[in-house]
């Protein structure tokens, strides 16, 4: 998958949309599988390697907390899988 173009969006989901999203997150988190997430209409594959850390930012009168799954893209990477789940 290398050669993707970059992409940074911001999607803004309702309570019940994060909390279903979450829920499944956490489930492939804690079973170390990985898993399909769809944001923003593109849908891509989250490996099992991801690391995942959280944030907190404060400035400007306002306060942040990211919740972050970061891994490198590899040419062994495949868009085709059929393990995991779809958050």
């Amino acid at each position: 998958m290398t050669g993707t173009a970059p992409r940074d969006v911001e999607r803004v989901y309702s309570t019940a949309d994060v909390v279903a999203k979450l829920r499944r997150l956490a489930d492939a988190l804690e079973s170390e599988t990985s898993f399909r997430i769809q944001i923003a209409g593109e849908r891509f594959r989250v490996p099992a390697r991801a690391q995942f850390s959280i944030e907190h930012e404060r400035g400007d009168g306002e306060e942040e907390v990211e919740f972050q799954l970061k891994w490198k893209i590899e040419e062994t990477d495949s868009d085709d899988d059929s393990e995991g789940t779809v958050v």
